[in-house]
């Protein structure tokens, strides 16, 4: 009813503890991939992709992305599918 759709990444790492916050190198990843989504778009690593290998979830390509402050380009996937009902 609202009419908001809204945008998440997931990315998988170690993050650091600091008080009520949380920090490193996973984090700004993630930061990163979430500025690469559109609205409705649920985005992911590769490396989360793997891990959830054979969980019946269904990624689309997104290409590879140069995400700042991070070396290398790195592959990103979109959310496509769901798990099935067991």
């Amino acid at each position: 009813g609202l009419g908001l759709e809204i945008r998440a990444a997931v990315h998988t790492g170690e993050v650091e503890v600091v008080g009520d916050d949380i920090r490193g190198v996973a984090v700004h990843m993630a930061s990163r991939i979430l500025a690469l989504a559109d609205p409705g778009d649920i985005l992911v690593s590769a490396t989360t992709r793997d891990l959830v290998d054979g969980s019946g979830l269904t990624f689309d390509g997104r290409g590879r992305h140069e995400l700042k402050g991070i070396s290398g380009s790195r592959e990103i996937f979109a959310l496509a599918g769901g798990a099935p009902a067991p």
